[in-house]
């Protein structure tokens, strides 16, 4: 897999406009319950390198795990190298378990689309190019789906991004855990120079435009 070096995709204004768009659309908290005790519910997100992603989802508060891995393919129990070929119809993912009476599916799609990644680039992330590094939300239900694309087709609506999304809206088939040097690969390579440039700043963007979801404390991995 390609790790070069790039500077941040997404503007600081840009940013504040979707967060403000998005909030809009969905209120933060939006389908929280006060239901004891905390039942836990499961997307799975892909925008490029699963490093960052991973991380982002790692400081979000009332995210219970952030697991690296695969999804969207058809080859069972793939591995990295696999992957990285292109040829197993897997994008590199995270699996985001999250306990909605603290942060709501909705939220979650803000950070996504607003510091998580470039919704706008087509197989590809980035220094990272490929289908497995394509943009996609794997929902688990019917109601992550009808949400995923009505928020998608606000976004589109609103022209806050120059290009249209491209984020693919699929259902969930199987989800495959990466290897274990791949998880919580940000936090523990934070000097690596791929790490600095591509998936540091997205932290960062996040504390800073989502102060009310950041946490410090690191989400586990499964």
């Amino acid at each position: 897999m390609m790790r070069g070096l790039t500077r941040g995709f997404i503007a600081t204004a840009l940013l504040a406009a979707v967060s403000a768009t998005t909030a809009a659309v969905y209120p933060i908290g939006g389908g929280r319950t006060n239901a004891a005790p905390p039942k836990t519910e499961t997307v799975v997100f892909a925008g490029g390198c699963f490093w960052g992603i991973q991380s982002v989802f790692q400081h979000v508060k009332g995210v219970v795990s952030a697991t690296s891995g695969y999804a969207g393919g058809w080859k069972d129990k793939p591995d990295y190298e696999e992957v990285s070929s292109g040829a197993t119809g897997h994008a590199e993912s995270v699996r985001v378990v999250f306990d909605p009476s603290q942060v709501s599916f909705a939220d979650l799609m803000r950070v996504f689309f607003s510091v998580a990644h470039d919704p706008t680039q087509l197989n590809r992330q980035g220094p990272d190019v490929g289908t497995q590094y394509r943009s996609a939300i794997f929902y688990v239900n019917d109601e992550q789906k009808d949400m995923a694309e009505a928020y998608i087709g606000q976004l589109n609506a609103s022209h806050l991004y120059a290009k249209p999304i491209v984020t693919q809206v699929a259902k969930l088939k199987g989800f495959y855990r990466a290897e274990d040097y791949h998880q919580n690969y940000a936090e523990l390579h934070p000097d690596q120079p791929y790490i600095v440039i591509n998936d540091a700043p997205k932290v960062v963007n996040l504390k800073k435009s989502f102060p009310q979801f950041f946490t410090d404390k690191l989400a586990a991995h499964e």
